[in-house]
């Protein structure tokens, strides 16, 4: 069997497609794996250190702002679309897939269209609980769809399509106990904070939370704050933190890092994430379990991040506050009053932990197999 991945531009396109590759790798080892991604772009580090293929197309997002700078954008986009095709093309020619996932991102597209009007059967996996564009624009031609919320199914035409897989998460995640990373930590019953805004951090948050810092050192620092700056941040916010009076030193109950390394065992401990709502954050949270207040981007396409934290929300997983109404005074009250509600963490955790789809990569895995045997038939 031969199996194309297709993803790109962020750890969360492409870690969920390792994860599946890895398990198809396990169970049936004679299969042959291909990805393809972007040119330049995150999947040409993770994929080769995942120990796979990769070939790459020049393709670039389309830019919705109507200047000149971005319709010109466009016109490239367009053109390196049409040239992408045909190296998808040559690609399905030489590797003949029996089967292409897409996992999301812009570069996805070449690959599962061409491979659809070529007969070869297509999946795309949607991270988010609305649909991207890139899913919006093959979900008419692939044979599944499948999504983390099952109240996605409802913004598809075809929902007999629809499947709900979740998304695959790292098995640490689900298995790792809070008792376990407590005693590897050396932690006690101290309530633990966890905070990040992504890898690089979000500039106005990480400035919102030199005061929250701040707060918690006037008030005698009640818990364990870990928070991540992200790489960005780690350039400039312990300089500012430092200067509006944070001493680290003093309260070693307050503590940087540029990253989390360890978020599994960290997120076990902990008894309160402050997060952003990207799909594999959220997805990690629920398989930990971890009681979450979510601060959802304002910056990404069609406000995909509040429309994912909302699905939480819904459920009683998560409290919701957004940024354009929060002071570092607000996100410390709201810190504080659910660090102090015990019976309202449990209920949380129960919601979270019912959401969790635990078995996701199994079923993506599953999804794979029927599609080849599909095309095996026909053939």
């Amino acid at each position: 069997m031969n199996v194309i991945f297709t993803c790109g531009g962020t750890a969360g396109h492409i870690n969920p497609a390792i994860a599946v590759a890895d398990l198809l790798r396990a169970r049936k080892p004679e299969t042959n794996i291909l990805f393809v991604g972007v040119q330049d772009e995150m999947e040409t580090k993770l994929v080769p250190r995942a120990g796979y293929r990769l070939e790459t197309l020049n393709v670039y997002s389309y830019r919705r702002k109507l200047t000149p700078k971005a319709i010109w954008h466009n016109i490239v986009a367009v053109n390196a679309l049409r040239i992408a095709r045909k190296k998808a093309d040559r690609i399905i020619r030489d590797f003949k897939p029996d089967v292409i996932v897409g996992t999301g991102g812009y570069g996805s597209f070449p690959m599962l269209r061409q491979g659809a009007k070529r007969g070869v059967p297509t999946a795309v996996h949607e991270a988010n609980a609305m649909p991207g564009l890139t899913t919006r624009m093959v979900a008419d031609f692939a044979d599944r769809i499948m999504v983390c919320f099952e109240e996605s199914r409802a913004h598809y035409k075809h929902p007999e399509r629809v499947q709900v897989v979740g998304m695959p998460v790292r098995q640490e995640f689900i298995y790792t106990t809070r008792a376990e990373a407590r005693a590897r930590l050396g932690y006690g019953d101290e309530p633990l904070l966890i905070s990040a805004w992504g890898s690089q951090g979000a500039r106005e948050m990480n400035k919102l939370m030199a005061d929250f810092l701040l707060l918690e050192q006037k008030n005698g620092c009640p818990w364990r704050h870990i928070h991540a700056t992200g790489s960005f941040g780690w350039k400039w916010m312990p300089q500012l933190a430092a200067e509006k009076g944070v001493d680290f030193q003093a309260n070693p109950r307050l503590e940087l890092r540029e990253y989390i390394h360890n978020m599994p065992e960290l997120m076990a401990a902990a008894d309160l994430i402050l997060t952003r709502a990207g799909a594999s954050s959220l997805n990690e949270i629920e398989a930990a379990g971890t009681p979450c207040i979510i601060i959802p981007s304002p910056n990404v396409t069609d406000n995909h991040q509040e429309k994912n934290a909302r699905v939480l929300e819904r459920q009683g997983a998560a409290q919701v506050l957004l940024e354009r109404d929060l002071t570092a005074e607000k996100l410390y009250e709201a810190a504080r009053d659910l660090l102090s509600d015990a019976p309202r963490r449990a209920e949380m955790r129960k919601h979270l932990q019912s959401m969790s789809v635990v078995d996701s990569a199994e079923r993506i895995y599953e999804t794979i197999l029927e599609l080849a045997a599909k095309k095996q038939i026909e053939n």
